[in-house]
């Protein structure tokens, strides 16, 4: 299945779930005028900064702008003007095994990767891309609820793993008090695994178990919080529960990805996320069909959908006021019912280009096209590969139990003798 906007080409390989279930369930539009060829392209050439693939695989360019109708991870090489999103995480906190809660994951053809938020779950899917983790040191944080934070410690110690050999960098807003903030969240999670840390410390490369915060006011309007290597992202404040939400915007090469994290219809969405090409927003589900989904009162549904959250009818007249090239929905269980409900109620207010993203939804934007498929991916992936570097990277001592717990070993075993690792 792709989808290709601008241009306007659909083909599917899904068949008659496809045709039974509606196109919208594997992460595209309702909205499209056929079938036509594309125009030829140039090869895209390799990006800059080379990612480590995993063994055995070799990445080719996309050639005459004609997409594998799946995304196949570390085959594809990104074009050095081309982003591409990932929808990681689209789901709610209580997740599902098809839809864990809220991350994306953006990838520059510079070679910059970056990720929105990191929801319960997102990790696994993250890790079945086999990404090259070295890589993978940004983190803007929208908000601290568990559906937005929850992997934190899962990245933090599985990239180590995998290959991040330097700190890991977190941007996020305060909070009206300074314990409701991005630091003292970060603070306080190494302090809940502080045993992990001291016992990987020296193993592993001692900077990749660092973490630099960047913490910032969250009520600055459309402020600079990054500025690296031609890429921009700012963030202002959204309305969700508490103060200290926010959204962000990623400027990179004339193309804008906006991630609104949760949030209620709010002004500064409209005014900032204005020339977007890739404007993503929750669009959570109605009242009528939030009620059973969590066995609540009606009552109760409305508060959380339309006070908390943005309903489907509020997300369309949001994407009607900002004009992106391409809105993307997140933030629901996308079983049938729940994906026609939500549909039903966007097109009420919007006819744009929409998808509703499904986790490992993929798009690809470039200035002339935007293509949207889903990703085909192992779930018994082996871990990437690591770098040179990584291997080569400063470590301490290796941490081992005290001389009291060693007593204890087992005089019925003996293991085998370490090889001589300089043969």
């Amino acid at each position: 299945m792709i989808k290709v906007i601008g241009k306007r080409v659909t083909l599917t390989a899904t068949g008659i779930a496809v045709a039974i279930f509606g196109a919208g369930l594997f992460g595209w539009s309702d909205k499209d005028d056929g079938v036509s060829s594309l125009g030829p392209k140039k090869a895209f050439a390799q990006s800059a900064g080379r990612d480590v693939l995993p063994t055995g695989r070799t990445a080719s360019p996309v050639t005459d702008g004609v997409y594998p109708a799946s995304y196949f991870p570390n085959t594809e090489e990104l074009g050095p003007a081309e982003m591409r999103i990932v929808a990681l995480g689209t789901g709610m906190p209580n997740q599902t095994k098809a839809a864990v809660s809220i991350s994306f994951l953006v990838e520059l053809g510079n070679g910059d990767k970056f990720l929105f938020d990191v929801g319960m779950g997102s990790m696994g899917n993250l890790f079945s891309l086999r990404p090259d983790f070295s890589k993978i040191d940004k983190v803007f944080i929208s908000h601290l609820h568990v559906d937005h934070v929850g992997d934190f410690m899962g990245l933090h110690i599985g990239s180590w793993l995998s290959g991040r050999y330097t700190p890991l960098r977190i941007w996020g807003p305060t909070g009206a008090k300074p314990e409701l903030g991005i630091k003292a969240f970060v603070d306080n999670s190494k302090l809940a695994y502080a045993w992990d840390l001291e016992g990987r410390t020296g193993a592993l490369p001692d900077d990749g178990g660092k973490i630099e915060v960047t913490e910032f006011d969250y009520m600055q309007e459309n402020e600079v919080v990054y500025q690296e290597n031609g890429v921009t992202i700012r963030s202002w404040p959204a309305i969700h529960l508490l103060d200290g939400s926010v959204s962000y915007s990623l400027e990179w090469n004339g193309l804008k990805y906006v991630f609104g994290g949760d949030t209620y219809p709010n002004s500064w969405y409209v005014k900032y996320a204005a020339g977007a090409d890739i404007a993503s927003h929750e669009a959570f589900l109605p009242p009528k069909a939030l009620a059973p989904y969590f066995g609540w009162t009606l009552g109760q549904a409305t508060y959380v959908s339309t006070r908390v959250h943005t309903e489907p009818a509020a997300f369309g007249k949001v994407m009607s006021a900002v004009k992106p090239r391409h809105a993307v929905g997140y933030h629901s269980v996308l079983s049938p019912e729940n994906y026609q409900a939500i549909l039903e109620g966007i097109r009420t207010t919007y006819d744009g280009d929409l998808t509703l993203t499904r986790d490992l939804t993929v798009i690809n934007v470039t200035k002339d096209e935007i293509v949207v498929r889903e990703a085909s991916v192992d779930e018994y992936a082996l871990p990437p590969s690591v770098t040179k570097a990584y291997n080569d990277a400063p470590r301490s001592k290796e941490k081992k139990p005290s001389e009291k717990i060693l007593a204890g070993k087992w005089k019925g075993y003996t293991p085998p003798k370490m090889p001589d690792e300089k043969k």
